[in-house]
């Protein structure tokens, strides 16, 4: 059993303190919260120790491994010193994305984690279903599989939120999700181009396109918004013998062979079947499960699946695109 604290009482903090409560490879030790409030909440709520400092929980509470939940500037400005005092301490750490809006502080994390052989990974959490999983599989197979060579991939995630923190938080904070799956049946990007608007009353860039080429030779195009009214989804990719559609994370599941054959279909199985996904919060369940699943095996570092690396590459591909947008060119990576 793995004994783990909770680093940022937030509602995502809470959420993560959850999952490892209702996973029977975790123990659940401790919470750490700078508001002293929010962590005695935390610690009322979940029945462990509240340390208001990261340097109160490495002294007094014995665990090997923490998620790193806090917030900050764009979402991502908090999370570069608790992950650093983690691995200081010798612990593996989980953060939530983005890793880091700096993407020269990302990197110094990556390092960090790789010098001491640790075990960091991020909570890239939409790519934890099923149905990712099986179309994963699909992709892996190569030139003779149901995709064949990768051609283009599409993606478009759209959700409703009115924060103006900045003017490229909704690059940073929504985009690492998207570009990961991409990145995740894509390969490696080579280069990014990209567009943005604002709607009315905005200063932040609520809408943009970017176009991506990927090291393989394929196309992909990013539709997102922060302007949505709801949570849309979607991700395409097609090959050279077929393609695929994932509708709504984990609702439906398309697969359309290029010529001849048959169109097939799989929607999310009902509760109590194999492979059910309950709603968009048990992404988290799934996600912190996979985790704590490679840190019982005792999985090499460099196997961790959604790793630290993982997080800066796509990271580096936002401020490509952020990039691209402001001097309106093609940037390559």
């Amino acid at each position: 059993m793995i004994s783990v604290a909770v680093i940022g009482m937030g509602g995502i903090g809470n959420r993560h303190a959850q999952c490892y409560q209702e996973n029977p490879l975790a123990q659940l030790s401790a919470v750490c919260d700078q508001n002293e409030s929010r962590a005695d909440a935390a610690s009322e709520r979940y029945g462990v120790p509240a340390y208001y400092s990261i340097q109160e929980l490495f002294d007094k509470a014995e665990v090997a491994a923490v998620s790193v939940t806090t917030a900050g500037r764009e979402n991502g400005g908090d999370h570069y010193a608790p992950v650093m005092q983690a691995l200081e301490a010798g612990k593996d750490a989980l953060c939530e994305k983005p890793i880091s809006n700096d993407i020269a502080l990302a990197r110094e994390m990556v390092a960090s984690a790789r010098e001491k052989n640790l075990r960091f990974g991020i909570n890239l959490n939409h790519r934890f279903v099923p149905f990712a999983w099986k179309a994963k599989e699909w992709v892996q197979e190569g030139g003779g599989g149901p995709v064949g060579h990768p051609l283009f991939i599409n993606m478009a995630l759209r959700i409703e939120n009115p924060n103006e923190s900045s003017p490229f938080f909704h690059f940073r904070a929504l985009h690492p999700h998207s570009l990961d799956v991409m990145r995740f049946f894509a390969g490696e990007a080579a280069a990014v181009h990209a567009f943005a608007n604002r709607a009315p009353g905005r200063i932040n860039w609520s809408n943009l396109s970017m176009n991506i080429q990927y090291e393989s030779g394929a196309v992909g195009h990013l539709s997102g918004s922060y302007d949505a009214g709801g949570l849309i989804e979607r991700v395409e990719m097609g090959g050279t013998n077929g393609r695929f559609i994932i509708e709504g994370v984990f609702e439906e599941l398309h697969y359309r062979p290029r010529r001849g054959g048959e169109a097939q279909m799989w929607t999310n199985p009902a509760p109590g079947e194999e492979g059910h996904v309950s709603g968009f919060n048990a992404t988290f369940t799934n996600r912190i499960g996979h985790w704590l699943q490679q840190l019982t095996d005792g999985v090499p570092p460099d196997e961790i699946e959604a790793s630290g690396e993982d997080g800066l590459r796509v990271q580096e591909i936002i401020e490509a695109g952020i990039r691209s947008f402001q001097k309106r060119e093609v940037v390559e990576l």
